[in-house]
């Protein structure tokens, strides 16, 4: 142990502190700082030259260009990205198109959901919260705040008539159920 070099161990100087860059405003040195967000290149001279930049330096976010499939609201080339949340797939005429490719729009597509009980001029759309789990809602947000946590299905209540039922998954199999916190009837089979 009397071997180990402990300024290597300092708390006070980090391995990557010398970018060796100039301040384009002033011209001094840029230096790495922490901030509650996270570290960035600022200028030495702070606070007399106040430049900033983010640490990694990214020119484009735009990874690879799919020539051979086409936005369907505009016809134009579909891009992959890199944005805030990961990879997706966009519209290279950005700021005129907003189309972005939903991973779950080929299964909402062969999975048809009933309409929405509640307003009757919407139907439900399967969402996702931000933690990644799916519920079901209305696509008339916000006139209409129907959601549902379970899969519904088009197939009325016997008791109280209303015209979906959730489909919920527990331990001894698949269970037919009432939405309704007034019924809350569960269905068997034979119904």
């Amino acid at each position: 142990m009397s071997k180990i070099d402990h300024s290597l161990f300092s708390a006070n100087k980090h391995a990557l502190e010398k970018e060796y860059e100039i301040c384009p405003q002033c011209g001094s040195e840029l230096v790495i700082r922490n901030s509650k967000s996270g570290p960035f290149l600022g200028c030495a001279s702070y606070p007399k030259c106040d430049f900033i930049r983010p640490l990694a330096h990214h020119d484009s976010n735009e990874i690879k260009v799919l020539e051979d499939s086409a936005c369907p609201q505009c016809s134009k080339p579909l891009v992959v990205k890199n944005g805030r949340y990961g990879m997706f797939i966009g519209c290279t005429g950005y700021p005129e198109c907003h189309y972005i490719a939903n991973e779950n729009e080929e299964k909402q597509s062969e999975d048809t959901l009933p309409s929405c009980p509640k307003c009757k001029k919407g139907h439900l759309v399967a969402r996702s919260n931000k933690f990644g789990k799916v519920f079901y809602s209305c696509d008339c947000y916000p006139s209409c705040k129907y959601t549902l946590n379970n899969k519904p299905v088009e197939h009325p209540c016997p008791e109280c008539n209303w015209p979906i039922v959730i489909e919920r998954n527990m331990a001894n199999g698949t269970l037919l159920q009432c939405p309704q916190k007034s019924c809350m009837h569960k269905l068997t089979p034979t119904e």
